[in-house]
């Protein structure tokens, strides 16, 4: 299955429940319950690209530049809440460019124009402060976020009940 054909009737909840060997193992883990949801779309799904970045979000407009394909961008900000990664304006691109979502391990500004966004974004919180532009961060290695080691092609489950991530497509 590929990203873009992803169901959005699917349930985080019911998706632990078939999983919990999987979840036992480690296979399947269960993001913390600290994002935020912005963005039009509460629940959705693709495989996962990420970006690592600290209070500059070049790596993240360089990611959202390419086709999404329906994926969904993973930024391990480090969890700084002292600016934000992601605006309004990185939000529309994404939109455009196909990205069926993007998750921040930091923080997002615009939450209106994201809001008006047919994307799902997930955040730590919003900051009005925009991020420092110095060309650092890299795009498609291992992260470490709320505890949980994702990498590139790993899938992404979001709806209202919290963010699964998993080694293998689930649907």
């Amino acid at each position: 299955m590929t990203a873009s054909t992803v169901s959005a009737s699917f349930a985080t909840a019911d998706l632990c429940d078939a999983n919990e060997a999987r979840l036992a193992a480690g296979e399947v883990q269960v993001l913390p319950p600290v994002f935020r949801a912005y963005g039009r779309n509460a629940r959705f799904a693709g495989a996962i690209e990420t970006v690592r970045c600290f209070e500059d979000n070049s790596a993240v407009r360089s990611a959202l530049e390419q086709p999404g394909n329906g994926r969904v961008l993973l930024v391990d900000g480090g969890g700084s809440l002292r600016c934000a990664l992601l605006g309004g304006n990185l939000a529309q691109l994404a939109q455009r460019n196909g990205w069926s979502g993007v998750i921040v391990d930091g923080c997002v500004r615009d939450a209106v124009e994201i809001d008006a966004c047919d994307i799902g974004v997930r955040a730590l919180a919003a900051n009005p402060r925009r991020s420092e532009k110095r060309g650092e961060g890299a795009i498609g290695e291992s992260v470490r976020v709320g505890g949980v080691q994702v990498a590139p092609g790993h899938w992404c489950y979001a709806d209202e009940d919290g963010i699964v991530v998993s080694a293998v497509a689930l649907l």
